[in-house]
């Protein structure tokens, strides 16, 4: 998109043609299913978010125009209540073409450094890049009810990374938080026990590896899958609700 990222930041107000638009409301379930209101928002929200971003495709990807407007619009979708505050902290999204290898390491106990590879779909650093893979981004768009969308579990982690602390809870009102913080801690919990005692669970059972984890798993439901999320969970779906407002599979039913 480098004629319209260099048009925004020579100082012109963040714009998307009409005709980008159009395409990118075509071309994504979920803004397909958004009212006009909260498509405008997320219209705004896309344009800001290429004004303050650079999106940087790796390993031999190409994207065009449009595949960095849809990457954008991806990622707003969980700003659409809370805003452009979300898009604060880090500068740059980076894009494989596929599941990108990153190697791990790890002191036990008894002092003996562990070295491993990872295969992930995508990273979100404390107060650095996101990353995705284009791969994983189609297959979600192509099967946007399969309880799955990568871009918007890495940014709930933004988000989630907002207040300093990566722990599942995002910057709240106190109340909220408190209420928020104990729902989701019993309903984690619970989870991991189902988890542990080996019983099949129709929602991704990665969300048991860390409260962070589990509020970015419950994001991408909330997204993709919100009567799957709202029966298993339905306290964490009210918050999610609440703070991401109705998910737009909800709003069209």
């Amino acid at each position: 998109m480098r004629s319209l990222i260099r048009r925004l930041f020579a100082g012109a107000p963040p714009q998307i043609p009409d005709a980008d638009w159009s395409a990118t409301v075509d071309r994504l379930p979920w803004v397909r299913a958004l009212d006009a209101s909260a498509q405008s928002k997320l219209r705004v929200l896309s344009a800001l978010f290429l004004h303050r971003k650079t999106i940087t495709p790796v390993a031999g990807l190409t994207l065009d125009d449009r595949d960095c407007l849809a990457l954008a619009s991806l990622c707003c979708l969980p700003l659409l209540e809370y805003g452009e505050d979300g898009l604060h902290g880090w500068s740059q999204l980076i894009v494989y073409p596929e599941a990108f290898r990153v190697n791990r390491s790890h002191v036990d106990a008894a002092g003996v450094m562990h070295e491993w590879d990872d295969e992930l779909i995508g990273e979100s650093w404390d107060s650095g890049p996101l990353v995705l893979s284009w791969a994983d981004v189609e297959s979600d768009i192509a099967e946007p009810a399969a309880g799955f969308c990568v871009a918007v579990h890495e940014m709930a982690h933004k988000i989630d990374a907002l207040d300093g602390v990566l722990d599942g809870t995002p910057p709240l009102p106190r109340d909220w938080q408190r209420t928020w913080a104990s729902d989701f801690q019993r309903s984690f919990d619970a989870f991991v026990e189902r988890v542990d005692a080996g019983e099949e669970m129709p929602i991704d059972p990665y969300a048991a590896e860390a409260p962070e984890e589990f509020f970015a798993v419950c994001s991408e439901y909330h997204f993709s899958a919100p009567a799957l999320l709202r029966e298993v969970l339905p306290d964490v779906a009210t918050h999610l609700t609440r703070f991401y407002g109705r998910s737009p599979f909800e709003a069209k039913a």
